[in-house]
């Protein structure tokens, strides 16, 4: 695939690829190279657009799986009740995708992680009100771009959620932790990227020392 923004972050061990290039490719042709059900999952969204994004997302993981692990073919996915994907079989590498209309990103690691872009779009203080607790929204109200640093707070709200496996919540006011998640944020043109990852390795901490 052409017009990738590539990019790898290591300090967690985290392998990101973004591409910005959602129109740029053969949707028929793309259908048909990715499994059947991603392709079943993309057919689903009634506009092109929603079924590119799915589309891309899938093939930005098989080409970190490819680069990472050598892994060829096309992945099979499996979900758990919350909706979170993992690779059938490969319970060693974790991965998360996210797509907005501006850009798809994936995140693919060795240990769990979590990735949300967001598009930056109209400023809306009720939402911000809505999802945001007492600091944030104080924080994004006297941001010199509100509407870009309520996206930046927002898409690290959504990759810790998607860390964590949960979902997103009722109540979104008191997700992100800087004490136990690490955080890496970078703000584009149109859009804002968020990945998330255990600031220690829990499951060794669980360990018993020897």
């Amino acid at each position: 695939m052409r017009g990738f923004i590539l990019f790898s972050l290591t300090l967690q061990a985290v392998k990101i690829l973004v591409d910005e290039h959602i129109w740029d490719f053969d949707l028929q042709a793309a259908l048909l190279d990715v499994s059947e059900q991603r392709r079943e999952q993309a057919l689903r969204f009634r506009h092109e657009l929603g079924q590119r994004l799915s589309v891309l997302a899938y093939r930005l993981l098989k080409r970190c799986l490819s680069e990472l692990y050598g892994m060829e073919g096309n992945p099979r996915l499996e979900y758990d009740e919350h909706g979170k994907p993992a690779i059938a079989g490969r319970p060693d590498i974790c991965f998360s995708l996210s797509h907005c209309r501006e850009a798809v990103a994936c995140a693919v690691s060795t240990r769990p992680v979590g990735i949300d872009v967001e598009a930056i779009r109209e400023y809306r203080p009720s939402l911000v009100r809505y999802t945001m607790n007492d600091e944030e929204t104080a924080a994004v109200e006297r941001a010199d771009d509100p509407a870009a640093a309520f996206i930046r707070l927002w898409t690290m709200k959504e990759a810790t959620v998607k860390l964590t496996g949960t979902g997103i919540s009722t109540d979104m006011k008191g997700v992100i932790d800087h004490e136990r998640v690490a955080y890496h944020t970078t703000q584009h043109d149109r859009y804002v990227l968020s990945v998330a990852q255990w600031a220690t390795d829990e499951r060794s901490a669980e360990e018993p020392a020897r």
